[in-house]
């Protein structure tokens, strides 16, 4: 263990009040992060789960594979709007399509998407988050 300094004036109640770096706990966490375009990747998928739009349609596809009309339909916009959102799903690998005529159908790429917004819902609806909060409270806040 290391001390990198000392006292620090911070007002702050949510940091540490003097400045102490465990250079052994650093190491094992530097250990753990993953290469970094791994990193980049992942923040990139995160990126691109940050639009509503988006969010619905993996839900949707989570249920059933869909065509782009459906999809349409159900997220209340253009056809050529729903394409674009697919697009940029499907250029994450988030969801795949297959053709049958004349007809595009949409599905989530592999079971690791599904997985993925399950765990992110979950999180949302827990109870109480970390501050006390009702999760009630806070998705009023969010929307």
């Amino acid at each position: 263990m290391q001390v990198c300094g000392g006292t620090v004036d911070r007002k702050n109640p949510d940091v540490c009040e003097i400045y102490y770096v465990n250079e052994d706990h650093v190491r094992s966490a530097r250990q753990a992060l993953s290469p970094e375009r791994e990193i980049l990747s992942l923040a990139e998928t995160f990126k691109t789960l940050g639009d509503p739009t988006r969010v619905k349609v993996l839900q949707a596809l989570s249920v059933k594979e869909l065509c782009v009309c459906d999809l349409a339909r159900l997220l209340g916009i253009s056809e050529s709007a729903t394409s674009h959102q697919l697009r940029v799903l499907r250029n994450k690998k988030l969801v795949r399509y297959r053709k049958e005529g004349k007809m595009a159908f949409y599905s989530l790429d592999d079971e690791h998407i599904d997985v993925l917004m399950k765990v992110a819902l979950q999180h949302v609806r827990e109870e109480v988050d970390h501050d006390g909060k009702r999760a009630e409270q806070v998705r009023e806040s969010v929307g």
